[in-house]
């Protein structure tokens, strides 16, 4: 059975983070869905153009085995500002599904709203006063529970293959590893 994913994007997000998510979670099998925040289509932190398939009010409806935030400023920012997405990001928590932040989204997005209230989480290491929780925030990955989180850029691949891992099991995750030399 194919696991549907919410992937959020906005302007100014982290690419690399982006595309791991996207990529990993694609070759896994995973219905996805990429949603802005915004404007269909969005101007990454380094200026590559990415057409969603639609907005985040589109799917407010629909049910998601994971939603997964990429970092960067301001994509962070306008994750944080969308009321939408954080009642989805809620109701996600709530009902025990996975969600998913790397880089700045977890201090940005999730720990203003309580996404991380109880959590250990990790982040981008210059923001990790913001999380209510940082004993863990110097791990490359951390799962608590429901919530993934990770450092950046250079986590990238490790992170989605988590998450490939959560969702699709080890098997596959380090199925995807061995054919991406991961490892």
């Amino acid at each position: 059975m194919s696991k549907k994913i919410l992937i959020a994007v906005a302007d100014g997000i982290e690419e690399l983070e982006t595309i791991a998510i996207i990529d990993c979670l694609g070759r896994a099998g995973a219905d996805l869905t990429i949603a802005s925040t915004g404007k269909q289509q969005i101007i990454t932190a380094r200026k590559i153009k990415i057409t969603a398939d639609c907005l985040v009010s589109d799917c407010s409806e629909n049910s998601y085995d994971l939603i997964a935030l990429p970092g960067g400023v301001p994509g962070a920012e306008s994750f944080r500002d969308s009321k939408v997405l954080i009642e989805m990001l809620k109701s996600q928590k709530d009902a025990g599904r996975f969600y998913a932040a790397i880089c700045a989204s977890p201090a940005i997005a999730f720990a203003p709203h309580g996404l991380l209230a109880g959590k250990k989480a990790t982040c981008y290491p210059s923001m990790e006063n913001k999380l209510p929780d940082a004993s863990a925030a110097n791990q490359r990955v951390v799962v608590d529970g429901n919530c993934i989180t990770s450092r950046g850029p250079g986590t990238a691949l490790e992170f989605s293959l988590k998450l490939v891992e959560l969702l699709f099991g080890s098997q596959k995750s380090q199925e995807l590893a061995k054919a991406m030399l991961v490892k």
